[in-house]
């Protein structure tokens, strides 16, 4: 007679299975995915559900006193969706516009009735069709009319202006997601300070292959950006090791946890926040603040910059990712030699012939 493999021994509650299959570790990783799904929800639809143009930078060439007058009624628009200066003349507000100073102008004509103003589509489609819907109010209670001229023109490859968006999120996630890998293939926190550095060389040499492989596909294979090829490689790997890095450094401080800070940072925080789908003067004052500060915003800005804006105004953002950079490779090398020291205090204290024991991650 066969007997039934398991038969007679007693069967484990069900709450006993719960536990076993679940574990308090996984509990609360759990909740941890669970509160940034909310979190993204939150992000993108707050940031995105309703743009509203808000102190757009805005520049009037007229002669005195009819640009005082012009920069008078604007500001008198309800919500201030302009922030509105007057500039000497047609060529100075070009300069401006190319500059980053200013996303676009009116240039008043005084011996006509057609004025002419000024966009930058490559700064984003959506605001300067938001420029020409203001411009086009407050022409016609004055009773006049204009025509838009683009100084900057987005690539006709590059539909709304997103690529440069796109592109950044692309060098984003394989910043975050090759320091995951690390992470889950041999431990979130390295073992020693040696390891650390192997991880940000190998971090390293992933930046610059997928920086070169991003400006690659979006100018010569796609025609998406025109730009620097040089200068787009340069910006790419800045932006994955800077990500990267950024990750590298949260595991070693917090472990697998680190994971999905990152991803809280860069992609719940940054992604809405960083000027893509619609630039920074249409965003909620809250996500205006910090798209700036993050990799993506940084990176966005940048992208633009180089690709439709003579590589005008990047320092800023340069020096952002230089910095989130910077104190992903100090933090990860700090918090890997802290951990080595404790793991060398932990030997020293064990006592002789007992077993050393297994750390349950870093290698």
């Amino acid at each position: 007679m066969t007997e039934t493999p398991g038969a007679g021994a007693p069967h484990q509650p069900f709450l006993g299975e719960v536990r076993d299959a679940v574990t308090p570790r996984a509990t609360l990783l759990v909740v941890g995915v669970l509160a940034l799904q909310l979190l993204f929800i939150a992000s993108y639809v707050g940031a995105l559900h309703h743009p509203k143009p808000r102190d757009v930078p805005f520049g009037v060439a007229a002669p005195q006193p009819a640009a005082g007058r012009t920069v008078a009624r604007l500001e008198r628009l309800p919500g201030s969706p302009l922030d509105p200066r007057t500039v000497p003349g047609e060529a100075a507000a070009r300069a401006r516009i190319l500059g980053r100073d200013i996303d676009g102008a009116l240039v008043l004509d005084p011996a006509g009735r057609t004025d002419r103003l000024l966009v930058a589509t490559g700064g984003g489609t959506v605001l300067a069709t938001t420029l020409e819907n203001l411009t086009a109010t407050l022409e016609k209670s004055e009773r006049r009319t204009f025509r838009t001229v683009d100084v900057a023109p987005a690539s006709p490859h590059d539909f709304d202006g997103l690529s440069s968006f796109y592109l950044v999120v692309g060098w984003c996630v394989g910043g975050y997601l090759c320091a995951s890998i690390l992470a889950i293939s041999t431990g979130a926190r390295p073992a020693n300070p040696r390891r650390a550095v192997i991880r940000l060389l190998v971090m390293a040499l992933v930046a610059v292959l997928g920086g070169l492989g991003g400006a690659v596909i979006v100018g010569p294979v796609l025609g998406a950006l025109p730009g620097s090829v040089v200068a787009l490689w340069g910006l790419g790997a800045l932006i994955t090791f800077a990500v990267g890095a950024a990750t590298l450094a949260l595991q070693g401080v917090f472990g697998i946890v680190g994971i999905g800070l990152a991803i809280l940072l860069v992609v719940i925080a940054g992604n809405p926040s960083a000027g893509g789908a619609f630039p920074l003067p249409l965003l909620p004052p809250f996500w205006k603040a910090i798209g700036p500060a993050l990799p993506p915003g940084a990176g966005t800005w940048a992208a633009r910059s180089i690709a439709y804006f003579k590589g005008n105004d990047t320092t800023a953002s340069l020096l952002v990712l230089s910095a989130w950079a910077f104190a992903g490779i100090v933090i990860t090398l700090v918090a890997a030699a802290l951990r080595h020291k404790h793991e060398r205090l932990l030997g020293r204290l064990r006592p002789s012939g007992a077993p050393r024991p297994v750390p349950p991650e870093g290698r």
